[in-house]
Formats: structure tokens, C-alpha cells, sequence
């Protein structure tokens, strides 16, 4: 005889379906990844260039301390500067936003209905959703300005979060060509690897959240930092073989 069937087996089963997504609209990422690779690129470039040039160890030391506060600060303020500017631009049309939605609701709603249109909705379903959403002006100045601008009033960036981030990102990325000095190495060389290896290691990072292979985004990472290490001592070379 067949066992009847469990009371599992016969109960609907929902699927679990995941799909998550990397969060890269958190105002963090970008100024923490450029500004890591800028330290370690700007900062490494810069010693060898001074180092190429002829100077002694205590020179190319304080290049590279002065090059990590100049650059830290710099990235910071620029981030600031044009975050704010952005959020400041959106805030700006937001507020156009509300005063349209204000003073012109019945042409705002025809607005709203059309772009629905325009996607393949059905224009009475358009109007009905439209029309329930119009019926929150919270709701609909956060729709239409998604709808209309692109942004949404309450995810606006933090011009703070990320001049913080690239401050920090920066300062870490151009320490790293200085630590085998802070430890007694007087070696350019190995201050070089080092600072290569690292930006291997952020662009094998970095391809946590890009279709890019590790080793590739890597590579790449490693080869523009050596590149430009590269350059930059042998114009220091050129330019201190004129001055000796």
C-alpha cells in the first residue's frame, strides 16, 4: 500500500528567490576607491620622482609625508565641494518640483500618467495609480522627482561621508609607500612594491562589485601604478641630472 502523502508535500511552497544587489549609491564607494588608488598612485609616484631626482632619505620621506596631508586634504575638500554642489543642484529642483506639484497638480498628474503610459501601462490603470499616489504629497514629490530628475529626495549623497571617506581612503593608500622607511628599510625599491602589490590587492577588491575578473582589474591596478612610478623617477632623474 502507498503511504499517503505528508502534510508538507501537499502544502503550496514558496521559493525563496535571491537577488541581492551591491550598494553603490551609498556616497561611499567612489570617493573610497579613487581616493585609495590616488594615495597609493600619487604618493608612490612622487617619492620615486624625488628619490630619482637625488635627494636623501629624510627628503624622500617628508616628500611623502607632505604628499599624503596635501593630497588627504585636497581629496576631502574636492569631494566636499562637489557633493554639496550636487545636492545642492538636486535640492534646487526638487523644490521646483514641489512648487509645480503645488501650484499645477491636475498637469502634474497628467505627467505622471503619461510616463506610466509610455512604459505599457494601460491609461485607466495609469490614472488610477497615478492618482493614488498624487494623494500624498510626500509620496508623489519623491515619485515625480525620481520620475522626472532622476533623484530621490531622501537618498540625496553626503557631502560629509564622502569628503570623510576619500580623507581617509587617501591617507591610507599613500601611507603605504612610507612604511618601510618608518621601519628603517631605506629602500626605494621595496617602497615601490609595496605600493604595487597594494594596488593590486584594491583592484582585486574592487572587482567584488564589477563584472571584472580579480586578477584582471588587479593587473590593471598594479601595471598604471608602476607605469607611473616608472615615469616619475625617471623625470626626476632628467630634471636632477640638469640642476647637479
Amino acid at each position: 500500500m502507498t503511504a499517503p502523502p505528508d502534510h508538507d508535500d501537499l502544502t503550496p511552497r514558496k521559493v525563496e528567490i535571491h537577488h541581492d544587489h551591491s550598494n553603490v549609491n551609498g556616497g561611499w564607494l567612489r570617493p573610497s576607491v579613487f581616493g585609495a588608488m590616488d594615495g597609493l598612485v600619487s604618493n608612490a609616484a612622487l617619492m620615486a620622482g624625488v628619490a630619482g631626482g637625488g635627494a636623501d632619505t629624510s627628503t624622500v620621506v617628508l616628500a611623502g609625508l607632505a604628499g599624503l596631508a596635501a593630497g588627504a586634504f585636497s581629496m576631502a575638500a574636492g569631494e566636499y565641494v562637489s557633493v554639496k554642489s550636487q545636492s545642492e543642484s538636486a535640492l534646487a529642483e526638487i523644490e521646483s518640483e514641489r512648487l509645480e506639484l503645488l501650484h499645477r497638480p491636475e498637469a502634474e498628474l497628467d505627467e505622471l500618467v503619461e510616463s506610466y503610459v509610455s512604459r505599457g501601462v494601460p491609461r485607466p490603470l495609469a490614472r488610477e495609480f497615478a492618482t493614488a499616489i498624487t494623494a500624498d504629497p510626500q509620496q508623489a514629490l519623491a515619485v515625480h522627482t525620481r520620475e522626472e530628475i532622476g533623484v530621490d529626495p531622501h537618498d540625496l549623497p553626503s557631502a560629509w561621508v564622502a569628503a570623510g571617506s576619500s580623507f581617509a581612503a587617501f591617507s591610507v593608500g599613500a601611507i603605504v609607500p612610507l612604511l618601510p622607511y618608518f621601519f628603517g628599510l631605506d629602500s626605494l625599491v621595496l617602497s615601490q612594491a609595496l605600493a604595487v602589490l597594494a594596488l593590486f590587492g584594491c583592484g582585486a577588491l574592487v572587482s567584488r562589485v564589477t563584472p571584472r575578473s580579480w586578477w584582471f582589474s588587479g593587473l590593471r591596478q598594479a601595471t598604471i601604478g608602476a607605469a607611473a612610478g616608472l615615469v616619475t623617477f625617471g623625470l626626476g632623474s632628467l630634471v636632477g641630472a640638469g640642476l647637479g
